[in-house]
Formats: C-alpha cells, structure tokens, sequence
C-alpha cells in the first residue's frame, strides 16, 4: 500500500541570471535543465510512484519554445508520471506558458495540474491534490479547498501547493499566497508538497517545502535537493529523506580588510571553499582601507582567482585606498600626475564633491596604471 514520491519545486526554467556575464549566465541557465535530468535519474533509482512538482517550473509565461522543449526532453529520464504545477512565476493564465506546453503534445507521463480536482496515480493509491495559482498575487488561501475534497476511500493523500506558509516564514515572505499551517491535518493529508521557499524547509512533519533542486541566489537556505518522501499508509508519519542535487554552490563572504596581514588571509580564505572550483559562485564583498600598494596586491590576487570559479562578483565599494608615504614615493609626483594626485585625493576629502565616489577608484587606478607602465 506504500507510495513513494520525489517531491521538488520552483526549477526556475528559463532563468536569464541578467547580473552575470553572458557565458556565466548560459551555462547557469543550461545547468537548471540539467538537474531536472538528475531529478529523473533518481527517480528511476529510488522507483518513486510519482514526481511532484510544487510551482515555478517556468522562471516567466514568455520562456523560449525551445527551453519548453528541453523541459520536456530533460522528463525523459524518469517514464513514471511527472506532476506540474503552476506557481507564482508561471501561474496558468488564458494563453500562457502551460497552453503553449499543452499544444505541444506532452507525453502521457507528464501531468499538468491547471485545475483543483485530485489526480489519482499509482493505481488509485495515490490522490495529489493540487492548488494552481491562476495569477502571480493570490491574497486566498487556495489549499482551503483541501479540506473538502473527496477521494477513493484508502488513497493516500497528497496536496501540491506554492505559496507562503502563514507563521512559519518571515513576514515579507508572507503577503501573498497564502497556506494555512494547519493544512495538512485539517484536509487530512498524508504529506503537503510545496514549493516557494528556495531552501529545503521542514513545516511540521507531514508539510515540507523541497526548496530548489539547483540553487539560484546567495541564501544560506540549504537549497540544491529534493526530498524522497516514502509515504506507508494513511495515518502513519512520511519518511523524508534529502537528495542532494545541485550541481553549483552559491557562497557569499564578507571579509574585511585593513592591512597586509589580512590581506595575507584572504587567498586561504579563498581556497578553504574547496574544489571543484568550477563550481562555486562567489559574491566576494570587501570592506576597510589597504594601501595602493596592498590594493594593487589585491587586484591581481582577485585576477588570478576569478577564473578558477564558476563566477566571482566583487563589491568593493565599501573597501578605501589610503596612500601611504611609501605609496607615493614610487611615483613620480612632479607636474601633472601630482597635480592629478592632489586634485583625487582632495575630492576624496570632500563627501560633498559631486565626484567624490568617483576618486577612490581613479585613485587606485592611476596607482596601478603607473605601476603597470613601469613594468
């Protein structure tokens, strides 16, 4: 009477990654569909009656028809049944994405759950009870309807929603899309697959956001999973276990520096993300005062590691040059570069310069272009 199911959500299919660069961004939009490759091979291996889908499929209604066709392709891996459900990216609108996925002539695997009516699968054991978000900002609680529908006596019941669980997430999370914390045991569900949170999150025993299965953003939120979830019987707790299944890692460091000896730091720093390398996005934000010459050290330590990562962003707007005597001693301050030195580091001076958050870096850059044209 066991079922057993692979429950993910919020793919993001179509993804443009628009603050990366062009081939970062490709190769991040080509991996989501890679994990839904990996997504069917484990379900394969772990024979799961069915794949679960909790919303956002879709990162928006106007994905390409060709990334539609790689969705579906990616499906091929697993020949059990595939539920979608639309969430708030790609909720199901008159004519858009999901009827375009429909004049494709889907395969009889692949289930969209456009209306609330129960599926029943695996042989009638199984009743997913689905909620579509039909627009991006529902202020309804649409699992209400849980609670009254009717299922083959001795199914397993499963609702599949996407939304904000109230109580248990942080307000701004909460304003739209709302789902009761009391679902599952007021519907009487077996287990309540949901999808929004990005980071695999654990409601309460039987409710479950699976988080992404290929993490998308600099949230410590333990994304990159999915969950197999082993269902006995109604009325006996689920048994959820994590599935990693993402392919990058997202770090997000902070590190402050004031001197050589930080600075000294910061490459092991670095490499304690261990390999691979190609794997890691990095968002690297830089804070405190070095020398020209420490910062010079800095830019061609960052030189030589961002190639080594998948994708190293830099915010150093919160990092300043502060000329040492010895920085200016190894430029030739006569005539116009002193005059321009002179002319930078007053405007550095000044917060009131209408350039003043412009000097720091062409500070730093005509220290390094001087250097640079020493040899």
């Amino acid at each position: 009477m066991s079922v057993r199911i692979l429950h993910t959500a919020d793919w993001q299919l179509g993804k443009a990654f628009g603050d990366f660069s062009e081939e970062a961004s490709v190769l991040l939009r080509r991996q989501r569909l890679q994990t839904v490759e990996r997504l069917g091979q484990l379900a394969t291996e772990n024979r799961v009656d069915a794949v679960l889908v909790a919303g956002d499929v879709f990162e928006t209604d106007t994905v390409s028809d060709d990334t539609l066709g790689r969705a579906v392709a990616a499906m091929r891996h697993f020949d059990g049944p595939w539920v979608l459900l639309p969430g708030n990216h790609d909720a199901a609108r008159s004519e858009g994405v999901w009827q375009r996925l429909q004049r494709r002539k889907l395969p009889a695997n692949i289930h969209l759950a456009l209306t609330p009516e129960p599926l029943l699968l695996a042989a009638g054991r199984l009743a997913v009870l689905p909620a579509p978000l039909t627009r991006r900002h529902e202020v309804r609680d649409l699992t209400e309807a849980f609670d009254s529908l009717a299922t083959p006596e001795g199914a397993i019941r499963v609702g599949l929603a996407h939304g904000s669980v109230e109580n248990r997430l942080p307000a701004a999370a909460e304003a739209y899309n709302p789902i009761s914390d009391r679902r599952a045991e007021r519907a009487k569900l077996e287990y309540l697959a949901l999808g929004d949170w990005h980071g695999t999150l654990e409601i309460a025993e039987r409710t479950w956001y699976s988080g992404t299965p290929e993490p998308d953003r600099f949230h410590d939120n333990d994304a990159g999973n999915a969950l197999l979830v082993e269902l006995e019987a109604p009325g006996r707790p689920p048994q959820v276990t994590r599935l990693t299944t993402g392919h990058y890692r997202w770090h997000q460091i902070r590190f402050s520096l004031q001197g050589d000896a930080d600075l000294d730091a910061l490459e092991p720093h670095l490499a304690r993300l261990g390999e691979p390398f190609a794997q890691r996005v990095v968002s690297l934000r830089l804070q405190g005062m070095l020398s020209l010459t420490a910062r010079y050290r800095l830019d061609s330590l960052l030189s030589e590691w961002a190639p080594r990562f998948h994708y190293l962003r830099v915010d150093d707007s919160e990092l300043r040059p502060e000329p040492t005597a010895a920085d200016l001693a190894q430029i030739d301050t006569s005539g116009f570069l002193g005059e321009a030195i002179q002319r930078l580091r007053a405007i550095q001076q000044d917060s009131h310069h209408p350039d003043h958050r412009y000097a720091d870096g062409a500070l730093q850059r005509l220290y390094s272009e001087y250097l640079d044209t020493r040899g």
